[in-house]
């Protein structure tokens, strides 16, 4: 893996425009303990390395814990951070597909915000995307890539989200590795062009990297390490149930995919 400091290291930085050329979405849910470093990371890396034309989106489903007022204090200082707080339905997919409506960049991003995905690698993303790339991914199933879990979670889990990703590569094409990454930088213009986000959590990226691919978009997997997240509990579950429940529930959706059955949902 590259370290951090070497990112970028003899290129010149991105012009600024009046306009955002980059907008990065932060979908949150109970995430006040990471979401200051989390921007504050994010916007040292994408000033240092492309430049300081661009946005941060944290879009907060109501959190508990107010991440959303950590947020909007924030906003106050720096004009280039933006909050989305919502009240209604709880969903990642929604969160996510809300951002891209408000984002008013011409490249797309949007992370976890538990540091389970380094912040200097959406550098490289986003540098994909400059370079001609409609799609960039973080993935931690290409070479180079690892999926690294903390003292909670099991072997099993870590051994359950490889083989889920390897049956969802079969089924969908092999060629893609990490159907389930959600670490991502993309070209507005594919969402301008039809590409919808749809789903309620983690489904929605098979269904993004499905829908990108028939369409013929240039899409690049890069490696990441998946990092244990720094602080706070994990929204997928640290327990092989929790893992084994979702997991069913992207198995079925592959499967409605491949098959074309618009009209079935999984439960």
């Amino acid at each position: 893996m590259k370290n951090a400091d070497t990112i970028g290291k003899n290129e010149n930085k991105m012009p600024n425009t009046n306009r955002p050329r980059i907008s990065v979405i932060l979908p949150t849910y109970n995430e006040r303990e990471n979401i200051s470093e989390l921007m504050g990371e994010l916007s040292f890396y994408i000033s240092k390395y492309i430049g300081d034309d661009f946005e941060l989106l944290v879009v907060d489903d109501d959190s508990p814990d107010k991440t959303w007022q950590e947020a909007e204090r924030y906003s106050e200082i720096d004009h280039r951070i933006r909050l989305i707080h919502r009240t209604g339905q709880r969903s990642l997919a929604l969160a996510i597909s809300e951002g891209i409506r408000e984002a008013k960049g011409g490249i797309i991003a949007w992370m976890d915000c538990d540091f389970s995905m380094p912040t200097y690698r959406l550098v490289e993303l986003i540098k994909k995307v400059f370079e001609g790339y409609d799609v960039a991914v973080g993935s931690r199933f290409v070479k180079g890539g690892k999926d690294v879990r903390g003292p909670a979670d099991s072997w099993s889990i870590v051994i359950l989200s490889r083989l889920m990703n390897s049956f969802i590569s079969f089924v969908l094409g092999a060629s893609f590795k990490d159907y389930t990454s959600g670490f991502v930088a993309v070209r507005r213009t594919i969402f301008d062009n039809g590409i919808k986000i749809n789903g309620n959590y983690g489904e929605y990226f098979i269904d993004f990297i499905y829908n990108s691919r028939k369409r013929g978009y240039k899409i690049i997997e890069l490696p990441y390490y998946c990092l244990p997240r720094r602080r706070g509990y994990s929204k997928t579950g640290s327990n092989l149930w929790d893992y084994l429940r979702i997991g069913w529930v992207y198995v079925l959706f592959t499967l409605k995919l491949r098959l074309n059955l618009n009209k079935w949902s999984p439960p």
